[in-house]
C-alpha cells in the first residue's frame, strides 16, 4: 500500500491508490481514452467484446485559456470542437458508474503560438522563464493553471479521485513544457503540485508522473504513480518487462506503475504468466482503438474477456 502524497488526501483518493496497489501484479485495469462526447472508442469495444473498460480518459485541451482561433488549422479546430464539453461528459459518466477517471491535458501555451500550440514547432512560448519570477511566462503559466483548477474543483467537491498527469511525456521535446529539457519540465509539475495541494486543494487529485528519465524524476515526495506511454512501430506481443524495468530505475521502486497511454495493448496471456505490476494501460483514441490497424479484435477480445483484466 501507499499513503498518498497529498496529506490531505480524499477519502476517494485515498481508495483509488489502494485499489491501483492491489491491482498491480495480481491484474490490469483496463484503459481508454476517448476524445470526443459521443466517446466511440467506448461503443466499439463494447460491440465487439461484450465489455467496456474500467478507465476511461478524457482530454482538457480545449479548455486551454489561450487558444489561437485566427491562425488554427482546420484540424486543429475540428480537435478543439470535439473536446468541448468533456469535463461534462466525465462527471457525468463518474456519477453513474464505478469507473476510474484520468484526465491528459494538451495544454495550448500560455502566452503566443499558433495552430496546436502544446506542440513546441507552434510556440515560442519558454517554459524555462516560468520558474523566474516576475515574468510574462510565469504570470500567464499560473494564470492558465487556476483557470483549470476552478474546473476541477467540482470534482473534488464530491471526491471523485482523478488520475492526474499533467506535463505528459517530458522526456521527448515535442511538448512546451519538455522543449527545454525534462528538468524544467519537473520543476513545472513541482509549481503545479504545490499551488493545487497547498493553495486550491484539490485533495481529489491522484499525481501521475510520465517521464522516464531520471534527470526529470520530481522525487517519491511528489508522485503516487509512475508511468510511461509507449508507441512501438509495429505490433509484437509484449507485457512491457522491458519498459517496466527502465521505468522503476529511472524513477523509483516505491510506486504503483501505470501504462499511461499505449498504442498497442499489452499482451493480457503474457502479463497473466509474468504478472509485471503495471496498475493499469490506457489506450490512445481513435485510430488507435477503432479498426484493427493497430489492434486487432482478436487481441481485443483476448484482453476484455480475460480473467486478469478488470472491466467496468
Amino acid at each position: 500500500m501507499q499513503t498518498p502524497v497529498n496529506k490531505n488526501a480524499t477519502q476517494g483518493a485515498i481508495r483509488l491508490l489502494n485499489y491501483l496497489c492491489e491491482t498491480a501484479g495480481k491484474a490490469i485495469i483496463t484503459g481508454q481514452h476517448t476524445q470526443t462526447i459521443p466517446m466511440e472508442e467506448i461503443t466499439y469495444i463494447k460491440e465487439q467484446t461484450g465489455k467496456v473498460p474500467k478507465l476511461r480518459g478524457f482530454e482538457l485541451l480545449a479548455y486551454s485559456p489561450n487558444i489561437n482561433y485566427d491562425d488554427a488549422s482546420e484540424e486543429c479546430l475540428t480537435e478543439i470542437y470535439e473536446n468541448r464539453g468533456t469535463l461534462d461528459t466525465a462527471m457525468e459518466w463518474a456519477t453513474s458508474s464505478d469507473g476510474i477517471l484520468t484526465f491528459s491535458f494538451h495544454w495550448y501555451s500560455p502566452i503566443g503560438g499558433r495552430d496546436k500550440s502544446f506542440y513546441a514547432k507552434h510556440t515560442d512560448f519558454d517554459a524555462g522563464r516560468v520558474l523566474t519570477e516576475g515574468t510574462p511566462e510565469r504570470e500567464a503559466f499560473f494564470h492558465d493553471m487556476d483557470e483549470i483548477a476552478m474546473l476541477l474543483k467540482p470534482f473534488c467537491e464530491k471526491d471523485i479521485p482523478i488520475l492526474w498527469r499533467p506535463f505528459h511525456e517530458s522526456d521527448g521535446t515535442w511538448f512546451w513544457w519538455g522543449a527545454q529539457g525534462p528538468e524544467v519540465a519537473r520543476d513545472l509539475y513541482k509549481l503545479m503540485f504545490d499551488r493545487y495541494v497547498n493553495v486550491h486543494h484539490l485533495d481529489n487529485l491522484i499525481w501521475v508522473w510520465n517521464c522516464r528519465l531520471k534527470e526529470g524524476y520530481p522525487g517519491d515526495e511528489y508522485v503516487d504513480v509512475i508511468s510511461v506511454d509507449i508507441y512501438l512501430e509495429e505490433y509484437a506481443p509484449t507485457d512491457y518487462a522491458d519498459d517496466y524495468e527502465k521505468l522503476i530505475k529511472n524513477t523509483t521502486d516505491k510506486k504503483v506503475a501505470a501504462l499511461a497511454e499505449v498504442g498497442y495493448i499489452p499482451d493480457v496471456k503474457l502479463l497473466e504468466r509474468s504478472h509485471i505490476p503495471w496498475a493499469y494501460y490506457m489506450t490512445w483514441s481513435k485510430e488507435f482503438c477503432i479498426g484493427e490497424q493497430y489492434n486487432s479484435v482478436e487481441k481485443l477480445k483476448e484482453m476484455y474477456q480475460s480473467k486478469y483484466s478488470i472491466t467496468e
